[in-house]
């Protein structure tokens, strides 16, 4: 890829694949609807074990080593994005736009780098019982890049307490950097739960279509499916019925 212009060298949006699970058409969908919905010029990053089919807009770079340890057969997926706190994260400098790549872009991103803060996270979805909840949905989350290297460096140096406290890193990092004041959250409107907010109640689910919610920017999938079987209508649950997001196939496209 062509070398990023100065302006874009100050506004990265970093995604991350490994493994099988997604192919390459989700790292370019999601590059392509970040170029059409967020203004001026950025450099978009992929931190990834395989190249291979990515667009050529897309720098790709590898994934730092965690240093895990882990037991044969345990996986490190849990823990993966807390490599893009390293102190040099490939030279990168600048702010940096997390997404995971099976969100649906649908607004402006414009705002997620215009909102005061050093630290920004979706607030989880949480039940009516888990009033008072501060762990974060890293489905996005904003940071400075090398600014938050601590995180990353305390996890290296306490594998063990770390993980058997906290099932994954956005656990994690909230805890601790809400210990430091430092956590703060998208507006709620921003960042829906496509499992929440768009999938009418039941009986309604059986003829409505699942929505787009007012002011929603960016649907985070997590739970329910992933964006080709919403399109579909098709659920995780066997006996849940959704009508097809047929609204879908506008954003995610290449």
């Amino acid at each position: 890829m062509a070398a990023p212009t100065a302006a874009a060298q100050q506004r990265h949006v970093i995604c991350m694949k490994w493994g099988t699970k997604y192919g390459p058409e989700y790292v370019n969908r999601l590059y392509a609807m970040v170029r059409r919905n967020l203004t001026g010029d950025f450099h978009f990053v992929c931190l990834t074990d395989d190249s291979t089919g990515i667009r050529q807009e897309v720098h790709c770079l590898p994934i730092p080593d965690l240093d895990l340890n882990l037991a044969p057969g345990e996986r490190d997926g849990a823990w993966q994005k807390l490599t893009t706190f390293e102190a040099d994260l490939h030279g990168l400098r600048g702010t940096a736009l997390f997404m995971d790549l099976d969100v649906v872009v649908v607004g402006s991103l414009d705002g997620f780098f215009e909102q005061p803060g050093s630290f920004r996270i979706i607030r989880d979805y949480v039940r009516p019982w888990q009033f008072g909840r501060i762990t974060g949905n890293s489905s996005i989350y904003r940071f400075e890049l090398g600014a938050h290297a601590d995180l990353l460096d305390y996890f290296r140096t306490h594998i063990n307490e770390v993980r058997s406290q906290f099932r994954n890193e956005q656990a994690y990092l909230s805890h601790r950097l809400h210990s430091q004041g430092k956590l703060q959250y998208w507006p709620q409107a921003w960042c829906p739960s496509f499992k929440y907010s768009c999938i009418p109640a039941w009986p309604s689910n059986y003829w409505r279509e699942p929505i787009v919610p007012a002011d929603a920017r960016v649907v985070i999938f997590h739970g329910e499916c992933n964006p080709p079987d919403a399109l579909a209508g098709r659920r995780n649950k066997r006996f849940r019925h959704m009508e097809p997001a047929r609204w879908i196939a506008r954003y995610w496209n290449e």
